[in-house]
């Protein structure tokens, strides 16, 4: 999550959407419940950079162990992930659990690597962006970043909320502004789980496809390190950030990773001796 952004807890009694996810052709998986979807770049872009051409107005998690683990905690916040347009495997434990659970071919689709193929296409085919979160400075030096490195991005919506709640007035004239400004593919730096939240609760009414991609403002715009290629393919880059921010991460990684741990092996033993539903279909 964004250090500019305040931790938002998912109430029960919020808005459950029930419906089926758009994302034809693609083979997924349930992990403690919840969806990801066996995708790559090449593919996640093309479908995202379509949807974006279009107007269509969808939203895409990249989605991490924390995902898991909120959606565990609350059945609303399960069923935004279940029916979100596109789930990819934003670390690589989900990437391994896929594997484990009968997608040998897996691959990972990392938000801060996805971001710059994403504007590239977009600029490529006249799509217009637009940004939705982090600080003004992080967005002026990300998208001062991004232009320089693809000068026919069009970037037509920027918008760095406050660090309280916005009012009611506040998100109608949002909600305006995004819709006017044309933007075909809109991206969502909030953090798990504000930013999932924020784009269902869009979904209908945004004509723009929605991508959650949490801190990479921040990565993108060199306000924070990210971990090591080495450390991110061998599925350590948790700890490279909670050596970063151990003070605001260390509940994540520390209850949180293990307990993955923990449901991943009980679902895949299950599994094994015939007990479990299908990894296929959503957990009642």
């Amino acid at each position: 999550m964004s250090s500019s952004q305040e931790p938002l807890a998912v109430p029960d009694d919020s808005p459950r959407l029930t419906s089926v996810p758009g994302s034809s052709g693609l083979e997924s998986r349930y992990i403690a419940g919840m969806r990801v979807d066996r995708t790559d770049y090449d593919d996640a872009a093309s479908r995202i950079v379509e949807w974006g051409k279009n107007h269509e107005s969808r939203y895409v998690c990249i989605a991490s162990v924390n995902n898991v683990m909120e959606a565990r905690a609350s059945e609303a916040f399960r069923q935004i992930m279940n029916s979100a347009d596109l789930v990819t495997s934003d670390g690589m434990p989900l990437v391994w659990s896929l594997r484990l659970l009968g997608l040998a071919s897996a691959t990972r689709v990392y938000g801060p690597d996805l971001t710059p193929i994403l504007c590239g296409q977009a600029a490529e085919a006249g799509v217009p962006i637009g940004f939705y979160g982090g600080t003004p400075e992080v967005l002026e030096l990300f998208i001062s970043n991004l232009k320089h490195r693809f000068p026919k991005l069009e970037v037509v919506y920027r918008f760095a909320p406050p660090f309280r709640s916005l009012t009611p007035e506040e998100d109608r004239r949002i909600d305006a502004d995004l819709i006017a400004s044309g933007a075909g593919i809109v991206f969502v730096g909030l953090g798990t789980p504000k930013q999932e939240l924020w784009m269902a609760a869009r979904r209908g009414s945004v004509p723009a496809t929605m991508v959650g991609v949490g801190a990479a403002f921040d990565f993108l715009a060199g306000k924070k390190k990210q971990a090591p290629h080495l450390m991110q393919r061998l599925g350590l880059e948790w700890f490279f950030r909670l050596c970063s921010e151990p003070r605001r991460l260390w509940k994540r990684y520390l209850y949180r990773n293990p307990r993955f741990v923990f449901l991943l092996g009980k679902q895949l033993l299950a599994g094994k001796l015939g007990t479990a539903a299908d990894s296929s279909l959503p957990a009642e």
